[in-house]
């Protein structure tokens, strides 16, 4: 029986791009090969990397190709987490001229490793107790230096708006003013007021930081302080990190992925890792249960057909990883909503952080503009039949417009 192996995708360039895929796959494996005696090359066999397609794009002026190279790397490589993934098929690679890695299909054998998502889309729904349109979370802003009453305040008036979850920012790290135990018992108090009121749940998203050492205990306090989910700069902490919080069987709420120092690893065309795989697959299979990315809206617009297939990553049906929720984010106003529900669909998370507290009528009115707009968009309503109706709506209208 063949044994299970890891296909790994690369955008690069070369002379003779089979020759290429060949190179890499004895120089991420055994090192070489042709020079080896028989009876080592039968030894190392089973170690060896194989070239499994290759894909020109485009010749380049000085003659080289351009194109996807795709190598088989066996599973017997690499232990079953990601740092030993990601260093085996694009450690030093990383390092070796104009290549990207593109993609990563990964056999049964290695993601059995990885729980997943513990609430992903359908969990997450039971908690807030929406369904059939997607979800509308704030942010604050700003959240560094104020006084503890202020983010108290601001807490009420995003909830009171009709938010499903209110998250921190992702530089919340000097809390000295606000310290993260008590903003969880302060938050949560006031989210069960507003459902009290309302019927509606409120999730808050505490940004889950300090020595990596430290976290999981952390973690762990926070559940016991009635915390109902978790925010996390994965990427500055490592996808492992990540995985073994997600892992944990007492840490029993969600946990949202931040993609903050992603800009350092996506952008280019030519070297990096491509965002689906490192925003979408990658978070999904470490365990995230909503993932943050930008917008092709804002202004570190994510290109629009990576945003489409990041979401796709994350929303595609697999045999044993839930599906987490695609949150597309920046620049997000209510007069976009309707492009965001044509591109994302109703599996998403509509976030927005400007586009609620610069509302002229405050960050409760900016929430309201939002649930109007996403209420309308579910049910095949234009933004301006509804803002007849919404008095919020109509002002947001009239501040940012509709989609550009």
């Amino acid at each position: 029986m063949n044994e299970e192996r890891i296909l790994v995708t690369y955008l690069t360039q070369a002379k003779d791009l089979e020759k290429k895929a060949a190179a890499i796959a004895v120089g991420m494996t055994v090192g070489s090969w042709t020079d080896l005696p028989a009876a080592k090359q039968a030894e190392l066999r089973p170690y060896l990397g194989e070239p499994a397609g290759t894909e020109p794009l485009s010749v380049l002026e000085n003659s080289e190709t351009r194109g996807l190279i795709t190598v088989s790397y066996p599973v017997r490589n690499f232990t079953k987490d990601i740092p030993s993934l990601l260093t085996g098929i694009f450690g030093k690679l990383s390092m070796d001229g104009k290549i990207k890695l593109i993609d990563v299909q990964l056999p049964p054998s290695f993601t059995s490793a990885f729980p997943g998502p513990k609430f992903g889309i359908d969990g997450l729904r039971e908690l807030t107790k929406v369904h059939g349109r997607p979800l509308l979370m704030s942010i604050f802003k700003s959240c560094l230096g104020l006084p503890f009453d202020d983010l108290k305040t601001q807490f009420r008036a995003q909830a009171q708006g009709g938010v499903n979850l209110i998250k921190d920012d992702e530089i919340f790290f000097a809390d000295d003013r606000a310290p993260f135990l008590e903003r969880i018992a302060a938050f949560g108090q006031i989210a069960k007021e507003i459902e009290a009121e309302t019927g509606k749940p409120v999730l808050y998203a505490a940004n889950l930081t300090g020595p990596s050492h430290l976290l999981p205990d952390k973690a762990k306090r926070a559940v016991e302080a009635g915390a109902t989910c978790l925010l996390f700069n994965v990427l500055a902490y490592g996808f492992d990190m990540l995985h073994r919080l997600a892992a944990d069987p007492d840490i029993t709420i969600p946990i949202m992925s931040h993609p903050a120092l992603a800009g350092a690893y996506y952008p280019s065309p030519d070297y990096g890792i491509a965002t689906p795989l490192l925003l979408g697959k990658l978070m999904r299979l470490a365990g995230a249960d909503l993932v943050l990315f930008p917008s092709p809206y804002g202004n570190v617009a994510l290109d629009k057909s990576d945003a489409l297939k990041l979401a796709d990553s994350l929303t595609e049906p697999h045999q044993t990883l839930k599906r987490p929720f695609p949150v597309p984010s920046a620049g997000i106003h209510p007069g976009l909503v309707p492009q965001l529900y044509a591109d994302f669909g109703v599996d998403q998370v509509v976030n927005a952080g400007g586009g609620i507290h610069g509302h002229p009528g405050g960050a409760t009115d900016g929430a309201r503009a939002f649930v109007a707009a996403i209420d309308a968009a579910a049910n095949g309503i234009s933004l301006e039949e509804a803002a007849k109706h919404s008095e919020p709506l109509a002002i947001a209208l009239a501040k940012w417009g509709g989609a550009k």
